[in-house]
Order: structure tokens, then C-alpha cells, then sequence
């Protein structure tokens, strides 16, 4: 085990850009995270304890808020403490474990949207098979498989990180990526492994994005001849086209720039960059599902008349 790393802490230097404004960011990022737990723990209560929302598409709802709460709880409660901290250091253990947190909780993204979109290509354009399809073990199946999938190869993602010997600590961002901690590994040291499972990972969730896309054409080119099918899209489809959208294009944009984007750009911008996915969807998804679908909105609208009676 002659390679293995001996570095034993990192430096996230992207935080030293906010220690000038850290008592308003920690404050406000404390009331941010708030109100993603709220909004996210209050949709996943709704559908857990309304026998009626027991249906594919709110279990999914219910699978994506959750994987919204693990992700999220990955980078705010660290960041928080480092707001507060005159050091801020992660241990080598809790960098890898953040990196394995951060990347399996976009792949899951990615994985829930591409079932939803099954999901929903079903009912819209194969409803009389929808409840033949769509059972309870199948559901459970493909939940499994959203979840477990992201966790199986950033597991051994992870793992082939771990074994690379590291000469250098610093990671200019204001989290752990597992890209970053290869880029810190020797000169001599091969990471050809860790490449080709980055590579085959990356097309592994093209395909995802590809068969959602295929899924909404088949979707769409059925709903333009029925005005219930339209309908129904426009209820049950558009807040997921507006999460997978968002989605994609913060993840895109963050892994392009990443790969390929200037260091001259200001630090506060490029961490910017680097935290949209973990600002924008954890709050526009419960905001979007709640506000757009029908009998959530209406179970949220009967407890608060309840509350004023």
C-alpha cells in the first residue's frame, strides 16, 4: 500500500473569499437551508401521511425530496461551520465522504428524473398498461435502482481516490469534488482507473438524459392530438420539465466549467458556480410539485384552512 495518500487534511480555500461578509452569509445561508428542510420534510410528511398521495408519482416526489434533504445536508451544516471557524480544514476521511455525498446525490437526481419521466410517459402514453406496469414491486425496483445505482459507483469511485497518492491539499472550492483530489495526485502516481470510471460514469448518465428526452418526445408527439392528453402534461409533466431543465443546465454548466472554465474569475463568482445545484432545485422542486400538482396543493390549502378554523 505504498501509494496510498498521506495527506490528512485539506485546505478548502474557496471559503477564505467570504470571511469578509461571514456573519451575513452564515446567517442568511442558516435561514436558506431552513427553509429548504421545511419545504422538503413538509412535501415528504404530506405524501407519507395521505393515503391518497400512495400513488407512483408522489412516492417519486417523495424519493426526490428526500435525496434533496441528503445533499443538501452534505454541504450547508460543514459550510456553516466554516463560516464560523478560523480554519477552514476537512479531515481526509470527511472529503472523501462529502465528494461521495455530493456525487451521489446529483446522480440520484438524474436517476429519479429519468423514472419520473418513465413514469410519466406511461400514464400519458400507455395508460391502459399504466397499472399493469407500474406496480408496487416495480416502483419499489426502480426506486431501488435510482438510489443504489449513483451509490454503487461513487462507492468504488471513492474507493480508487482513496488508494492515489496525493501531493498537494488544497481544493479552491467550497466543498470536497473527487475530480479536484485526483488533480491533486503525484506526477507518477496513475490514475488512468479513476479516469476510466469518470468517463464511463459520465455516459452512463448521458444515457439517462438521453431516454428522458426520448420519453417527453413520445409525451409530447401524443399529447398534440388529444386536448385530455394535454392536459394531463400540462399538470402532471411541466413541473418535472422544469426540474429536469434547471437541473441540467446547472449541473452542465458547473462540470463544464469545472473541466474546462478560466481560475480568473473571481473567487465569490466561481463559488457561485460551484453551489448552484445545491441552491436552486432542493427549493424550486418542493415550490414547483407543491404549487403545480393538483392534490398536493389541495392537501397543503386544507391544512392551512384547518389551522386558521
Amino acid at each position: 500500500m505504498d501509494n496510498v495518500s498521506v495527506v490528512r487534511i485539506f485546505l478548502l480555500s474557496g471559503v477564505n473569499e467570504t470571511m469578509h461578509y461571514r456573519i451575513a452569509i452564515f446567517s442568511l445561508t442558516l435561514l436558506y437551508y431552513c427553509v429548504i428542510l421545511f419545504l422538503n420534510t413538509a412535501i415528504i410528511m404530506i405524501i407519507i401521511l395521505d393515503q391518497h398521495l400512495h400513488e407512483p408519482m408522489y412516492i417519486l416526489l417523495c424519493s426526490f425530496c428526500i435525496n434533496g434533504l441528503y445533499g443538501t445536508t452534505g454541504f450547508y451544516p460543514k459550510f456553516l461551520f466554516d463560516l464560523l471557524s478560523s480554519s477552514q480544514q476537512i479531515s481526509y476521511e470527511g472529503c472523501l465522504l462529502q465528494a461521495f455525498v455530493m456525487y451521489s446525490f446529483a446522480c440520484c437526481e438524474l436517476c429519479i428524473l429519468a423514472v419520473m419521466a418513465y413514469d410519466r410517459y406511461l400514464a400519458i402514453c400507455r395508460p391502459l398498461h399504466y397499472h399493469f406496469v407500474m406496480t408496487k414491486r416495480r416502483l419499489s425496483q426502480l426506486i431501488c435502482f435510482s438510489w443504489l445505482t449513483p451509490f454503487s459507483i461513487f462507492s468504488i469511485s471513492i474507493f480508487l481516490t482513496s488508494t492515489l497518492k496525493l501531493c498537494g491539499a488544497k481544493i479552491p472550492k467550497l466543498f470536497c469534488v473527487n475530480w479536484i483530489i485526483v488533480k491533486l495526485a503525484c506526477p507518477d502516481t496513475e490514475t488512468v482507473a479513476s479516469d476510466i470510471l469518470s468517463y464511463a460514469t459520465t455516459i452512463i448518465y448521458a444515457c439517462h438524459g438521453l431516454f428522458t428526452i426520448w420519453t417527453y418526445m413520445h409525451m409530447i408527439r401524443t399529447c398534440v392530438r388529444s386536448k385530455d392528453d394535454r392536459a394531463k402534461f400540462m399538470q402532471t409533466c411541466v413541473p418535472h420539465l422544469v426540474s429536469l431543465v434547471t437541473f441540467l443546465v446547472v449541473i452542465i454548466f458547473d462540470l463544464m466549467y469545472m473541466r474546462f472554465g478560466s481560475t480568473d474569475l473571481p473567487q465569490s463568482i466561481q463559488n457561485f458556480i460551484a453551489i448552484e445545484f445545491l441552491l436552486i432545485s432542493p427549493v424550486l422542486n418542493p415550490l414547483i410539485y407543491g404549487f403545480k400538482l393538483t392534490k398536493i396543493r389541495n392537501r397543503i390549502l386544507s391544512l392551512v384552512n384547518f389551522d386558521k378554523k
